[in-house]
């Protein structure tokens, strides 16, 4: 069973067509990326897998059960997204504990206070910051908050929407490091979109190539090491990033 699978997925904002025809299925416990410039619709298809792009038309479904068009309980405990802004997706004036308890509190969930220090310990934080505010922390701890946040229901698919690239280039790796430990140790499946492909090359296994709206290729991760990309596009988007990328 896949645990993402899109069929023909169009997705428009008002008559403006952004996303057109694209398939792609990503493997459980696979790390797959969509990769490609600004605007070529890559963050769109994770919105519209998120529930936060309604315009969409074609098939969706999430470890074999098809996506609606409204967010659901359901799809909450199998599938969360990690956003790129840590500072914007923290409401401010909550508590990292009021944060991460917010979705076992939705969900009727116990053991809230166990929970809550688990997955902080989960993402290398301390007990000390549970209590804190996110003016107190730094872009790095805000988003180590957020991806907590995200693992509280025990998701087994997560959606990175960038989630190294509003940070500091010291604290980038750090960040990368723990998504890929978490997904060692959790059985997660992550879909990433990211224009970094170095990015690429250390966290995912796959990539969709997107151009304005349309995948143009799918490649495996090792293409970014031999240059072995199919596509015109794929080929100068390699090169303009020095046409290379190491673990």
């Amino acid at each position: 069973m896949s645990a993402i699978s899109l069929q023909g997925l169009d997705i428009s904002y008002g008559s403006a067509k952004v996303v057109e025809g694209v398939s792609f299925d990503v493997a459980e416990g696979e790390s797959f990326a969509l990769v490609g410039e600004s605007g070529s619709g890559k963050s769109t298809v994770l919105k519209a897998i998120a529930g936060l792009a309604p315009g969409w038309t074609g098939e969706i479904s999430v470890l074999g059960q098809p996506r609606g068009h409204r967010p659901g309980r359901g799809f909450a405990r199998r599938c969360q997204m990690v956003f790129q802004d840590p500072y914007g997706s923290l409401h401010p004036r909550k508590t990292v504990d009021t944060v991460l308890s917010e979705p076992l509190q939705v969900h009727g969930l116990g053991s809230r206070d166990a929970r809550v220090e688990e997955m902080l310990r989960a993402v290398g934080l301390d007990r000390r910051f549970r209590f804190r505010y996110p003016h107190q922390l730094s872009g790095g701890q805000r988003q180590r908050v957020a991806i907590a946040r995200a693992l509280m229901l025990e998701p087994k698919v997560m959606l990175l929407d960038e989630p190294t690239s509003a940070l500091d280039v010291s604290v980038q790796a750090e960040i990368l490091n723990l998504l890929k430990r978490l997904r060692a140790e959790q059985g997660l499946t992550y879909l990433m979109v990211t224009h970094n492909l170095p990015v690429v090359g250390f966290m995912c296994d796959r990539m969709a190539v997107m151009n304005r709206g349309r995948v143009v290729e799918i490649a495996p991760a090792t293409a970014l090491h031999d240059g072995s990309f199919a596509d015109p596009y794929s080929r100068a988007l390699y090169a303009a990033s020095g046409g290379t990328a190491h673990d």
